[in-house]
């Protein structure tokens, strides 16, 4: 099987346009399943705005966007959980006066299959599916090391602990590609390391592809296959971690000399 053929995810020359802002101007990527790519740039440089187009949030001017070989641009923002796409996001979006497994348990939405008489008259579909989300639940939060929380409700814990509860919950709807929102920020060192072997643990463990934004360079460089630069909207580099760290245009642009 070629590379092409063999790729999860396709990223064809996408643009998008707010006004006479170009926040993304002919993306062209593409990244195999199982592998780790590191997504960076500098403030501005259209990271998120990618990220909002995988995840239907934002509709792109021009291009397409092929998961599984299907075009993603077809399908409605609401089904994009469940097709096998998950995120999670700089700002911790979790609910925070519910307890840890509650939040886990969120993320089994996509899911679900029972409807609103199933569950108020506790028939065995929604019996069955309860229990499912339950055992799927504590399954990751075992992988992530929350058990003495999971009763807990979310305020009031650890930033890094809230961290870890928030990738659970992507976790939970069991995805085929996790997009990670710069998951560093706000980490301590001991916490970014952490980090570090639980992004590989998904590739090793659970079988999933990543797609990392991250600005904390160590860690990109750490753990991605694949490293793709964006600058002013454009790609400037896209490679292997080593390759686009020595890339004279990333460089100037980006990691400075220091870093090279």
């Amino acid at each position: 099987m070629s590379e092409e053929s063999a790729a999860l995810l396709r990223v064809d020359n996408v643009s998008v346009r707010f006004g006479g802002i170009v926040a993304l101007d002919k993306v062209t990527f593409s990244m195999g399943a199982g592998s780790i790519v590191g997504l960076i740039g500098p403030n501005g440089a259209g990271k998120t705005t990618l990220f909002n187009c995988l995840s239907r949030l934002y509709e792109p001017s021009s291009g397409n966007i092929e998961f599984k070989g299907h075009s993603l641009l077809d399908q409605p923002r609401h089904r994009i959980a469940e097709l096998g796409i998950g995120r999670t996001f700089q700002n911790l979006a979790l609910f925070r006066h519910m307890s840890v497994l509650d939040n886990v348990m969120v993320g089994m939405h996509c899911q679900t299959r029972g409807d609103f008489i199933s569950h108020a008259f506790r028939l065995p579909l929604a019996s069955r599916e309860e229990r499912s989300i339950h055992e799927v639940a504590l399954e990751m939060i075992d992988f992530l090391d929350l058990r003495d929380v999971m009763h807990l409700p979310a305020a009031g814990l650890p930033f890094g602990t809230l961290k870890r509860v928030e990738l659970a919950r992507a976790l939970a709807c069991q995805p085929k590609l996790l997009l990670l929102d710069e998951p560093a920020g706000g980490l301590n060192h001991e916490e970014v390391s952490d980090l570090a072997a639980i992004i590989r643990s998904l590739k090793t463990r659970r079988h999933v592809t990543v797609l990392l934004v991250e600005h904390h360079m160590q860690l990109v460089m750490q753990v991605s296959d694949q490293v793709v630069a964006l600058n002013f909207g454009r790609v400037m580099a896209d490679g292997t971690p080593a390759a686009v760290q020595q890339n004279p245009e990333v460089i100037r642009a980006y990691l400075g000399s220091n870093e090279a």
